[in-house]
């Protein structure tokens, strides 16, 4: 049985105001509407012997996570291995192999990928897995290798060594991390490197078998988090106060650059990180003069710009080479010399505790999701969506009270000791101090508007008596 196991994580700080904290790069939408994990998953539709995926990523992303899946091309069965915080590659690919043992057996086998890449040759990437598993099954650590299209200085890079004989495959003679421009321009030319795209094919057992030799400590602390994971149907909870502990280190710092049993496979199947909105903006069609836009846009007198509204209008007037997101709360105007730069933006707002770092106006919810359409001193106004059949959590305000106006579906409410149906054009008042729920017991679903007034509006403001999401 060949098991992917999905790396769901990376904050993707160089694609802000569209990448936030709360919803990070592999949630990001590409111009077939789409996002980077569904199209990771649904790719998985080409390999044989598929039933199960595996997908590693941060607790707080566990229900998004899931609806992407179900809104996906492809069903698989899926099986979560949630983080409490972020520890690098190597603790990830620890778990999630721990993981394909404890559930599949000694002859597991992982394809590890990561949920924010972009492959465009889908045949091509199902082909180079195929001549993959058979290395691996010998106990190799096969990485794909991406022929090199340009001496890119922001990627890894495999020097290849000794041919393996009877495949393709070769030795790996050395890795090189994020050379300078002139080295990689060398590197390209001599026809030996090839690019780390971060995928990876192995027998669990044989990867933690060179991870006991290289990092120990990164075994025996993902193995205690296993340990005391509590597993849940579905998914497996790991401890914080144990994965926190754990090294922050990439799995080609911990193994790959030091175990005799790698093997690069060199592969050609149109790969990208998306690492920039550079590699955005090329999955983009361009005009006559260089220009490439996402959204409603108008070029005058302008060339080679990128620009990507979600809702207004983006004028570009008499401007060259420059990449202009726009987003309902957030701008980014930036020269493409500088893409690499926007990351500083992501930092100083995160040092700042600002907003836009964290969450969109609309933030998603395991039970639908809210856009902040207006507020001020005193008030805040809401669209809240709430899918059918789905709740909010039982709970309560201290520093706000709430009006709901339901625009469409029928809300079933819990307030304070009364029960009762809100239809279209009815409303309801929440008073600040009384218990309260919201649920749609409709098929459609569930759009109101709400409109919250008191001294305090912040989101810390709830307390949770129930909730079947795990959160109260």
């Amino acid at each position: 049985m060949l098991i992917p196991l999905i790396l769901s994580g990376g904050s993707g700080t160089r694609l802000w105001p569209v990448s936030r904290e709360a919803h990070p790069k592999p949630f990001i939408k590409l111009a077939d509407g789409r996002s980077l994990l569904q199209r990771t998953v649904d790719r998985l539709a080409l390999l044989e012997g598929v039933e199960e995926v595996i997908t590693v990523t941060n607790r707080e992303h566990f229900f998004v996570t899931r609806d992407e899946y179900a809104s996906g091309a492809t069903s698989y069965r899926h099986f979560f291995v949630l983080e409490p915080c972020a520890r690098n590659t190597a603790p990830a690919v620890a778990v999630g192999a721990l993981a394909a043992l404890s559930r599949h057996g000694p002859e597991a086998m992982v394809l590890v990928l990561p949920a924010d890449h972009l492959v465009e040759d889908e045949p091509a990437f199902a082909a180079a897995v195929r001549a993959a598993v058979p290395l691996a099954a010998q106990g190799a650590l096969v990485t794909f290798g991406l022929r090199p299209a340009y001496p890119e200085t922001g990627f890894g890079y495999i020097e290849r060594g000794e041919p393996i004989p009877g495949t393709t495959a070769f030795v790996v003679a050395r890795f090189t991390e994020k050379p300078s421009a002139q080295v990689a321009t060398s590197m390209v030319e001599s026809g030996r490197y090839y690019w780390n795209a971060g995928m990876f094919c192995f027998r669990a057992a044989g990867f933690l078998e060179e991870l006991a030799q290289h990092a120990p400590q990164v075994l025996e602390g993902a193995s205690r988090c296993w340990e005391a994971a509590q597993i849940k149907e579905n998914r497996a909870e790991l401890p914080e106060d144990l994965f926190s502990l754990l090294p922050d280190i990439s799995i080609d710092y911990a193994v790959m650059e030091k175990s005799a049993r790698v093997a690069v496979l060199p592969a050609a199947f149109g790969w990208s990180d998306v690492g920039s909105w550079k590699a955005v903006s090329a999955l983009v069609e361009a005009d006559d003069s260089g220009n490439r836009a996402q959204g409603e846009c108008l070029f005058v007198d302008s060339e080679n710009c990128y620009v990507q509204s979600s809702g207004r209008m983006v004028a570009a007037v008499g401007v060259n080479g420059l990449v202009i997101v726009d987003t309902p709360d957030a701008l980014l105007v930036a020269d493409q010399e500088h893409l690499q730069d926007v990351k500083k933006v992501a930092q100083r707002l995160k040092l700042a505790n600002h907003e836009t770092y964290k969450l969109h106006k609309t933030v998603l919810r395991p039970w639908g999701s809210y856009t902040v359409l207006e507020e001020g001193p005193g008030f805040k106004i809401k669209r809240i969506v709430v899918k059918p059949g789905a709740s909010l959590s039982l709970q309560m305000h201290y520093h706000r009270s709430e009006h709901w106006v339901v625009v469409s579906g029928t809300a079933k409410v819990v307030n304070g000791e009364q029960e009762l149906l809100v239809r279209t054009n009815e409303s309801t008042f929440i008073r600040a101090g009384h218990r309260h729920r919201l649920e749609n017991p409709g098929r459609l679903d569930l759009v109101m508007i709400e409109v919250q007034s008191g001294s305090y509006l912040g989101e810390d403001d709830i307390v949770r008596f129930d909730d079947r999401y795990g959160r109260s």
